[in-house]
């Protein structure tokens, strides 16, 4: 049955992992993850990336974005400019968006805005989907996407009221879930409140795992399967199919290697 799991949030380059990426990779597999969609926060992450997929071509998939930390108009500019260039090569772009936790200067915010409009245009014009962060910043998120007319949407460990979350819904976005569920009330009522057809699952490792201060990794994308079976009274059964047919149709993704 081709129903292998897909990671749609990963910080695979990140230093946690340098002394065992590829066990980390082993595991995922072992524990039932076919791909994992490895996201950047900078140029040197994206073509960090990019590396780590020649190496594993049959589980990374890589991506390219500038994290909202990092509201540098300049930068923006410059990743817009390698996206296009390595279009062929990337499942997509991420993470993009805006984060008013990190970011609380209103002049940084609206370069973080102007840097995220452009990655939506991008997204449009090359047709690749979006990985978005909308940390504390969930309902100005959703207005600037649907606003620019955004199409192809993952929101990923949406921290907002789940009411805030219904325009996206909507508009046909998606919605992915984090190993931190089991300890966040929030996700929890998010989850209860959405329809299985916007939900993916992500880990977003090294960070986001079961237990705070611990490190992350794929093979925990299981937990987030098991938490919204239980939290929506549903067979896991269920819920893995319904999220292989949301991951495929988002990514263009295979549900498993064949």
């Amino acid at each position: 049955m081709n129903d292998w799991l897909v990671d749609t949030h990963a910080h695979l380059t990140a230093s946690e992992f340098d002394s065992d990426r590829d066990t980390v990779l082993s595991r995922a597999r072992a524990a039932g993850v076919g791909f994992v969609l490895a996201v950047s926060e900078t140029l040197e992450d994206a073509k960090a990336n990019l590396a780590l997929a020649a190496v594993h071509p049959d589980m990374v998939r890589p991506l390219a974005g500038l994290h909202p930390e990092y509201p540098d108009t300049a930068q923006a500019r410059q990743l817009v400019e390698w996206i296009r260039e390595h279009r062929q090569q990337l499942a997509g772009i991420g993470e993009v968006g805006l984060d008013y936790w990190r970011v609380e200067d209103e002049d940084a915010r609206q370069r973080q805005r102007a840097s995220f409009e452009s990655f939506i245009d991008l997204s449009l014009e090359l047709d690749l989907p979006l990985n978005v962060h909308s940390r504390s910043a969930g309902e100005r998120t959703v207005a600037c996407l649907l606003e620019r007319g955004a199409r192809r949407v993952q929101l990923h460990a949406f921290d907002g009221r789940a009411s805030k979350a219904m325009p996206a819904v909507e508009a046909g976005y998606y919605f992915s879930v984090p190993p931190s569920i089991v300890r966040s009330p929030q996700k929890q009522k998010l989850v209860k409140r959405l329809p299985l057809r916007c939900l993916l699952l992500e880990t977003d490792s090294p960070v986001l795992g079961p237990v705070p201060g611990e490190r992350n990794e794929p093979a925990n994308l299981v937990i987030s399967l098991r938490a919204i079976a239980e939290i929506k009274g549903i067979h896991e059964e269920e819920v893995r199919s319904a999220v292989v047919g949301n991951t495929r149709q988002l990514w263009g993704l295979p549900a498993r290697n064949e």
